[in-house]
């Protein structure tokens, strides 16, 4: 099978390299020399066989996303099937797939989960779209997701929009679970009773009821860093959790654990604190997002790096 790939940034990069790995021939596009296979979109989808080609974008969501889209639905044509993998809000899925249907052009969305990790361990896909072209991109989706069972690393989530919409919760829950391991971690080294705090949270990876790949992750950051001396606990929330949150206002969901969440990354933005450099910290870790360096500036709180939510 042969795809393109629109967006080589840290994740599609890395979903190249492990697509090319499985057998699965991919042509590149980046605005960046250094990366991309091809100068232009035009000549990305002239590389593509005839027939149903296939597209894949990753690239940051809201008004790039929609140009990126824009510019492909001048590309391709009928039959031919658009696959949007960034962390985009589910209901500019909807937008994409009536602009892009208007043309006979498919629309999948697919929410990706991995980070950086994700060439060596596969990556975590929630899909939206019609059946059949859901099956037309099993060979795909296969290559990228974990080895195992198809259903413990890929689900088919529902129509359009709804793999966005799993992502969003998804990652609604991973603010919940990093705040509650990062308050543990502040608790546990506040007091000098406990004398080993990365042994402690160590200890807790096999056997224990809170062990998870997060931990692994924060014990991995405290002995590369036993302090997190050099990372500044000031946090990014880059829109899910906000989407996540608005959603459970609109259907009367309460979600207490996170929204606490997200409005303790907002107070990490007006004090120190050494629960959210923890959190920081876990965030570099699965995903390589940026860290502020120690005692660097801050700008005023509330100018997080949240995309513009683009619904139509």
């Amino acid at each position: 099978m042969h795809i393109g790939l629109v967006g080589l940034g840290k994740m599609g990069a890395n979903m190249r390299d492990r697509l090319r790995k499985g057998g699965v021939e991919v042509t590149g596009f980046d605005r960046n020399p250094d990366v991309t296979d091809v100068d232009s979109l035009e000549a990305m989808v002239a590389a593509l066989p005839a027939g149903q080609r296939v597209v894949w974008v990753m690239v940051p969501s809201g008004p790039i996303t929609r140009g990126v889209v824009d510019d492909l639905a001048d590309l391709l044509g009928e039959g031919d099937i658009l696959i949007e993998g960034g962390n985009s809000y589910y209901k500019d899925d909807l937008v994409h797939a009536e602009v892009l249907g208007a043309r006979g052009i498919h629309y999948v969305d697919v929410g990706v989960s991995g980070g950086v990790w994700g060439l060596l361990n596969g990556y975590g896909l929630m899909a939206g779209g019609a059946p059949e072209d859901i099956e037309a991109l099993l060979p795909v989706f296969d290559v990228l997701r974990p080895e195992g069972p198809r259903e413990e690393g890929f689900v088919h989530a529902g129509s359009v929009g709804a793999g966005h919409y799993a992502k969003m919760v998804h990652n609604g829950i991973e603010y919940g679970l990093m705040q509650a391991y990062a308050e543990g971690y502040e608790l546990l080294q506040t007091k000098d009773i406990v004398q080993d705090v990365p042994g402690t949270l160590k200890a807790w990876q096999r056997g224990t009821v809170v062990r998870s790949w997060l931990l692994e992750l924060l014990v991995k950051a405290l002995e590369a860093d036993p302090a997190l001396g050099s990372i500044d606990d000031w946090v990014e929330d880059s829109g899910e959790g906000r989407w996540t949150v608005d959603e459970a206002i609109d259907a009367a969901v309460p979600l207490p654990v996170i929204s606490a969440a997200l409005f303790a990354r907002f107070s990490s933005r007006q004090e120190p604190s050494p629960a959210m450099q923890a959190v920081a910290a876990l965030r570099q870790q699965f995903g390589g997002h940026a860290v502020r360096a120690s005692g660097v500036q801050a700008p005023p709180a509330g100018a997080g790096d949240e995309q513009p939510r683009v619904a139509g």
